[in-house]
């Protein structure tokens, strides 16, 4: 069975602009606590209460200006060094401060690895994302969309068109995207993708895919312009089109 597909346009659209590398968030007290511990290396317990002292010392004289009301690193460091000498008073005597050793800085060494290995994994993904965005759009204006099979992920490169043509519905990938569903082409020959595009896609794509399934079951032998209305009801009516498809699977061919 074949799908009806909308007008095609032959209008360009530009290209979206290229993924941004992503960065760790600045966060000032973290700065601060990484000078703190930089400073303490090496220093042992005399040492560092001294420099509590001198961190003490400059706290109460920034409480003293309105402009460091807001700051997060000063008290940031003055917990940093008063934790550190924690630390090695409980330590045996002449023990110096090294940061390989303190289980605080290895579990968040541990956590920030783990956080830019997350931004890293995300910005793959978007970069994929945006990257099949680009073929897609470059084959709905060669007409040939309607012959590619879906990959996994499509899902989100439909929000990505979607969200290039500033919220407009692309009734093009949508009817591709629901015929595609509809005949188990692609990833979609995966029980498990059909499971989890329920998920991914509109009411409206996957009450199509419902309704186009069932009367190819039903009509074998429809051609495409018998099925035009099935993407019209899908998009204006989707419960309507979804119970349509729900009737149907009732009907013995």
């Amino acid at each position: 069975m074949t799908t009806p597909w909308p007008p095609r346009t032959t209008a360009r659209r530009p290209l979206a602009p290229r993924v941004a590398v992503p960065r760790e968030p600045v966060d000032p007290a973290r700065i601060g606590r990484r000078v703190v511990r930089r400073r303490a290396k090496g220093m042992d317990a005399g040492a560092v209460a001294a420099a509590l002292e001198d961190a003490r010392f400059d706290a109460r004289q920034d409480s003293r200006q309105e402009d460091l009301a807001d700051d997060v690193r000063g008290p940031a460091e003055l917990a940093e060094w008063e934790r550190i000498a924690q630390l090695l008073a409980a330590a045996a005597p002449g023990t110096v401060y090294d940061p390989d050793a303190d289980d605080v800085v290895q579990a968040e060494l541990a956590a920030d690895a783990a956080a830019a290995a997350a931004r890293e994994a995300e910005h793959r993904k978007a970069a994929r994302v945006a990257a099949r965005a680009d073929e897609l759009q470059a084959l709905r204006e060669l007409g040939t969309l309607e012959q590619t099979k879906p990959r996994d992920g499509d899902e989100a490169v439909r929000d990505e068109l979607t969200r290039r043509a500033g919220g407009y519905v692309q009734a093009d990938v949508d009817a591709w995207l629901a015929h595609t569903l509809a005949a188990h082409l692609g990833h979609y020959r995966d029980p498990a993708a059909r499971e989890a595009a329920a998920g991914l896609l509109t009411p409206p794509v996957l009450a199509h895919a419902a309704l186009l399934a069932e009367l190819a079951r039903l009509v074998p032998s429809a051609d495409v312009d018998q099925l035009a209305f099935t993407a019209r009801l899908a998009t204006t009516k989707p419960e309507a089109a979804g119970n349509l498809a729900a009737f149907f699977a009732r009907v013995q061919p």
